[in-house]
């Protein structure tokens, strides 16, 4: 008795397509979430520096392009200035003056000295912030040297400038009345890949004249 042929085979490739159809997809879908958040990753880090520096989260100080309209408040707050070295760059880097007493909007110029101990050209920069966090708003920088990255030669000492004043409107703020002393922080990194936290105008190493 003749037996008539198969579909077997036909089915199993017919049944198989589908599956691998759903496997491609699978796959391809995956590979555009990794994509994304990838994406997502890089995209953030320039988001959240923006972030912190339009709105002075954890202690961002802001960046002025001209001094205050109208005189200093009679309201006066000490200054202290803290100065670090990150690993890895041989610096030798602090404030001329580690505190000093300012009027609320008054304009004012500080310097730091920074010494390369090393026998080669080194560049750093400087990462920056104000504690009480909540003065970040207002604490205003109109030139500084954390604005760019700073490259010394072999053994090169250089006083570099920082002109801030405090925003008047730190006296509306009420969760700022109790308020007698601010602190600016810098931490310099040296420059490789990554670079800190830094925006703004180039510095102008200069002093002012008088």
């Amino acid at each position: 008795m003749t037996q008539e042929p198969t579909n077997q085979p036909t089915t199993a490739v017919t049944e198989r397509s589908p599956r691998l159809s759903r496997d491609a997809l699978v796959a391809a879908i995956c590979g555009l979430v990794v994509v994304l958040m990838v994406g997502a990753a890089y995209a953030a880090v320039p988001f959240y520096n923006w972030f912190c520096r339009a709105t002075g989260f954890n202690g961002t100080t802001q960046v002025a392009k001209s001094a205050p309209v109208g005189k200093p408040l009679a309201r006066t707050v000490a200054v202290r200035f803290d100065s670090n070295v990150a690993g890895g760059l041989p610096w030798k880097f602090e404030p001329e003056q580690t505190e000093i007493q300012v009027h609320i909007g008054e304009v004012t110029t500080v310097y730091y000295t920074v010494t390369n101990q090393s026998a080669r050209t080194t560049t750093g920069q400087a990462a920056y912030n104000v504690a009480p966090l909540t003065v970040g708003a207002y604490f205003e920088k109109i030139n500084c040297f954390c604005f760019t990255e700073q490259t010394f030669a072999p053994g090169e000492k250089r006083e570099m400038a920082v002109v801030f004043y405090v925003d008047p409107s730190i006296v509306e703020d009420h969760e700022n009345d109790s308020l007698n002393t601010i602190t600016l922080s810098y931490t310099f990194y040296p420059v490789r890949e990554e670079k800190p936290v830094a925006a703004g105008e180039p510095e102008k190493r200069a002093r002012p004249p008088g």
